[in-house]
């Protein structure tokens, strides 16, 4: 009720891949100290929804406790955020892959921030739809090490319901991707019931270790249905998947997912990757050994660099590759957004391994 689609007159060739993220999302990315993190209920790393009132009062706190950083002109950036927004924008601001994203947004600032950082990064917003409401937002708290510590604001937020997903949103696309989420569970389902009908294939990030610890049985159902074609789980999640039983490893992990999905990938930080595509394993180092100024979106551009593989009819050595590329190149500043200077140090990383370079407006 109340939404209307941001633009009428839609592009005529459809996105190849489509990103679902029922819930617009602007990321607060800070570098800061231990005695902020230790002030923050629930564990380092992980990613735990907060009330409004917790997450401005962190907000608050923030400047207390910002961590000088030679890397960054910038101690804080705020910017568009969420997994999938993350990979989108990657795809299309570094890769040159023509995507579009699903969602909603509030008519508020953040709203307005969210739309405009999408689409200068030539990302098709004609699927958005604004609505009467604030937009979700983020603290994403880095410490010392690079290591992420988020904290969403989801409750009151705009969102898209599945009932207003329609077979136009998703009509000429290829892929449609998503990121697991208890609460977006029926518009998850509605969109994939949709985009199957469609011919489209679906991939699904697992978002975080405490997603899958306390909503483990919906999210296997939905693995286990065969209609995820692709899987992304980081190490933490992959374990958190299988927890309790004999074998509880990312290697286990991958074998469980591979029996469900066409691709299963297992993403394992500095360690790398693993990769299981019918009958054919994939480890892959991680590229650069540059120290993480901030991980959060490494996944996320991970995934960006795999599909991207994908679509172009990569080897899936060579998919493993490129994720790790670009997985590589967003660690190296803070947020979930590549610079141009990182995106040509991705490029040059993809030139040294042999890889071909997209074919991109820059």
């Amino acid at each position: 009720m109340g939404a209307e689609i941001l633009v009428n007159n839609r592009e005529a060739n459809a996105p190849v891949i489509l990103g679902l993220q029922p819930a617009a999302l602007i990321d607060h990315v800070a570098r800061v100290d231990w005695s902020l993190l230790d002030q923050i209920s629930g564990e380092r790393g992980g990613s735990i929804p907060v009330a409004i009132e917790e997450l401005e009062h962190i907000l608050s706190e923030l400047k207390k406790h910002i961590l000088d950083s030679v890397d960054d002109s910038s101690p804080m950036k705020t910017m568009a955020g969420g997994s999938v927004a993350n990979t989108i924008r990657g795809l299309s601001s570094g890769f040159g892959i023509n995507c579009g994203m699903i969602g909603a947004y509030g008519d508020d600032e953040q709203g307005q921030l969210f739309v405009s950082n999408m689409k200068i990064s030539g990302v098709n917003i004609s699927r958005l739809r604004k609505k009467k409401g604030p937009t979700a937002q983020c603290v994403c708290l880095v410490d010392a090490f690079g290591n992420r510590t988020m904290r969403p604001c989801l409750s009151t937020a705009v969102k898209v319901q599945g009932n207003e997903l329609t077979k136009e949103d998703f009509s000429g696309s290829e892929w449609l991707v998503m990121r697991y989420g208890i609460f977006n569970l029926d518009v998850i389902q509605a969109a994939i019931k949709i985009a199957k009908q469609e011919g489209l294939s679906v991939s699904l990030d697992l978002a975080s270790f405490e997603m899958v610890r306390n909503f483990r049985e919906p999210l296997q159902q939905l693995l286990e249905s065969g209609d995820i074609d692709l899987c992304f789980a980081n190490e933490d999640e992959a374990t958190e998947l299988l927890r309790g039983e004999e074998n509880a490893n990312p290697e286990a992990a991958l074998e469980y997912l591979s029996k469900y999905c066409r691709w299963a990938v297992v993403t394992l930080g500095p360690n790398g990757c693993i990769v299981k595509h019918g009958q054919e394993i994939v480890r892959a180092p991680a590229i650069g050994r540059a120290k993480a100024v901030d991980a959060t979106g490494a996944g996320d551009l991970f995934a960006s660099g795999f599909l991207y593989g994908l679509v172009k009819g990569l080897s899936l050595d060579e998919c493993c590759k490129v994720g790790s590329c670009s997985g590589g190149s967003v660690i190296r500043s803070l947020g979930g957004e590549v610079t141009p200077e990182n995106w040509q140090w991705m490029y040059k990383q993809m030139q040294i391994k042999g890889l071909p370079l997209p074919d991109i407006r820059n």
